[in-house]
């Protein structure tokens, strides 16, 4: 055996060593590779993020000095002097508009005022007599009347004034209508508020010329006085004509001279 010449085992050995530098080595240059080759991909991305950054700034910064024009005024013309004309109408328009609005705004407030002044009924009021003809049966709520047509006594809280088919039925006091319904005794039959808690209700009627929320002034029509209903055959022709305060009835007579 040669002196100089290794043993087998250890030449194995330096041949395992060389391959496993040679493996790290490659696996070294891979990464090297792979790191540089992502750190580009990286740079090219941040990159672009600042190219678009900057665009959009540049926009922004656009849009923002063409926001700063000014545009020229009513009334100016492009080179931004004033138009003499234009000026002069746009201030008659200023001037009138005004007046116009604070015309329209005080009339509403007088007719409005005069209406709530008007409807003011109290004890010391007045009414005026609504139907032609005499009392057929008196308001009587303390003891009962007989009614004719029903063959009964019973109370009676309103008048029933007789008076022709036909006839003009005229407010006996300024109100405001608050109901028009059609009921079985009374016919066709309108109420007014006539302030202060006073309501009067006018039956038997048709051809009513009012309507819900209308201001009736004292002796303006109402409508014209019907047939009588089934409950007034007997009777004939007749206005019912009630009172109430605060919703209780009151004697009509009591408001009349």
């Amino acid at each position: 055996m040669n002196k100089n010449e290794k043993p087998s085992f250890l030449r194995g050995k330096g041949a395992a060593v060389g391959i496993v530098i040679c493996f790290v080595a490659v696996i070294a240059m891979v990464g090297a590779y792979t790191f540089n080759n992502y750190q580009s991909q990286i740079d090219e991305q941040v990159a672009k993020a600042d190219e678009q950054a900057e665009s959009l700034t540049e926009d922004n910064s656009e849009e923002a000095t063409a926001d700063e024009i000014v545009q020229p005024e009513a009334g100016e013309g492009a080179d931004g002097e004033s138009d003499p004309e234009t000026e002069e109408q746009a201030q008659m328009q200023e001037e009138d508009q005004p007046e116009e609005n604070t015309a329209a705004t005080d009339d509403a407030e007088a007719s409005g005022t005069a209406s709530e002044a008007d409807v003011w009924f109290s004890e010391e009021s007045t009414l005026t007599w609504p139907a032609s003809g005499a009392v057929l049966i008196g308001y009587s709520m303390d003891q009962t009347v007989f009614f004719s047509t029903l063959e009964q006594y019973k109370y009676n809280p309103a008048l029933i004034i007789g008076g022709e088919v036909g006839e003009t039925i005229a407010a006996s006091a300024a109100g405001i209508v608050t109901n028009i319904e059609e009921t079985a005794q009374t016919g066709t039959t309108v109420t007014l508020d006539m302030g202060n808690g006073y309501t009067a209700v006018y039956g038997q009627l048709t051809d009513v010329l009012v309507a819900i929320g209308d201001y009736v002034a004292s002796g303006e029509t109402l409508g014209v006085l019907n047939e009588p209903t089934k409950y007034y055959s007997v009777e004939g022709p007749n206005l019912y004509f009630q009172i109430l305060k605060d919703g209780e009835p009151v004697d009509p007579t009591n408001f009349m001279e």
